[in-house]
């Protein structure tokens, strides 16, 4: 296994399940990227079709491994904030497409409950006012602590008898094994194996060139911000908004999602010009990870723009009800993204298969894409 973040593990995980032997390595110390970089969110209820199935079949994996690895998950689900009748019409038609009970409708005053004790007191009538119109609870979502989990998992990993984890070891290249079918040739030596998953996320590119741009992979950077939890809130649940509902595909495929994204056009066109996706979750020490914009390239600008920040911390203040945030940290997430779709599973050499999911959702489908691909070997 080539990549220690949470694609690499979960195909790990799942393939010492089998009853392999597993050998994950990785060019860093410890995992650094996407996985640890997000807002701990499996955003399963928003998925449609492949993805969706995906999110779903790894849902009962996230559980497994929570327990026995010993790191955070809950059953939280989502809030979905609405804010206009726009968006409550789209969440009312994703509730009727799905089973009874997935996606729950919640009034002005329980979508406010479900936001904590701040966002409740503040608003003085939240049966009436202008902040919030109702919403949707999603069941099946999950969140786990992005800052814990993968190192968790991988130390988990590493201690079990059938399983070791190489940090500081770089794959060079890859190549035909003698004994086995295939070599890879890393930093500290070569290494043989009967089946290699190559699961680098955005880095693809750096091994696997021309296969990068057949897929037309790009780096999405992002903007991220930590805040300190204002004193009294509880967020169990992660929190999306309208933007992302023009995000993901389970709401952007209803009918009036053209009208909702005419509607934010006209009333907030800055949040689209920095692709905004308002959204945060609680850590388990109360931290509110904040974010998130979206910028498209084939090398990442390093540079940080202040002002997609404030609008993003305005934003999400005004949805909580509280008049300022404490930040405490800010960085710089970087995905792989493609308009070709959404995955890339490519077998480039004998026994060796590049994957990458070349959008947002890798805490999402990691167990899920996983369970295929492993379940797939002789």
């Amino acid at each position: 296994m080539v990549g220690a973040g949470i694609v690499g593990l979960a195909h790990a995980a799942l393939a010492a399940d089998r009853g392999l032997s597993v050998l994950v390595i990785d060019r860093d110390h410890r995992a650094v990227g996407a996985s640890i970089r997000n807002f701990g969110h499996c955003c399963i209820t928003a998925q449609t079709g492949d993805l969706y199935e995906l999110a779903i079949t790894g849902r009962k994996h996230w559980l497994d491994f929570s327990e026995r690895a010993g790191f955070w998950a809950t059953e939280s689900g989502a809030v979905v904030v609405a804010r206009t009748e726009t968006e409550l019409r789209v969440l009312h038609e994703l509730a009727a497409h799905r089973e009874p009970g997935q996606i729950v409708l919640l009034s002005a005053a329980e979508t406010c409950a479900r936001l904590g004790r701040v966002a409740a007191a503040e608003v003085s009538d939240v049966t009436t006012s202008p902040v919030v119109v109702g919403g949707a609870w999603l069941r099946d979502d999950l969140r786990v602590d992005p800052r814990t989990t993968v190192a968790s998992l991988a130390a988990w990993l590493g201690s079990r008898p059938d399983t070791s984890v190489r940090w500081n070891t770089s794959a060079v290249g890859f190549g035909s094994g003698t004994g086995r079918t295939a070599l890879v040739r890393t930093s500290r030596g070569e290494v043989e194996a009967d089946y290699v998953f190559v699961c680098v996320g955005h880095d693809v590119d750096l091994l696997f060139p021309e296969l990068a741009e057949g897929h037309r992979i790009e780096r999405c950077s992002l903007q991220m911000a930590a805040a300190a939890g204002p004193e009294g809130l509880e967020l169990e649940p992660a929190v999306l908004t309208a933007t992302s509902m023009l995000r993901y595909g389970a709401f952007a495929e209803m009918p009036s999602a053209p009208d909702l994204l005419a509607e934010v056009q006209a009333q907030d066109p800055a949040l689209l010009d920095i692709g905004a996706n308002v959204m945060f979750t609680q850590r388990p020490d109360g931290t509110l990870l904040l974010g998130d914009s979206h910028a498209y390239q084939k090398t990442a600008d390093p540079f940080l723009a202040e002002s997609a920040t404030a609008l993003l911390l305005d934003r999400i203040q005004d949805v909580l009800g509280v008049e300022s945030l404490d930040i405490t940290e800010r960085w710089q997430g970087i995905y792989a993204s493609s308009e070709v779709g959404p995955l890339l599973v490519d077998g480039v050499a004998p026994g060796v298969t590049a994957v990458s999911v070349t959008a947002g959702i890798g805490m999402t489908v990691s167990f899920g894409l996983a369970a295929r691909n492993v379940s797939a070997l002789p």
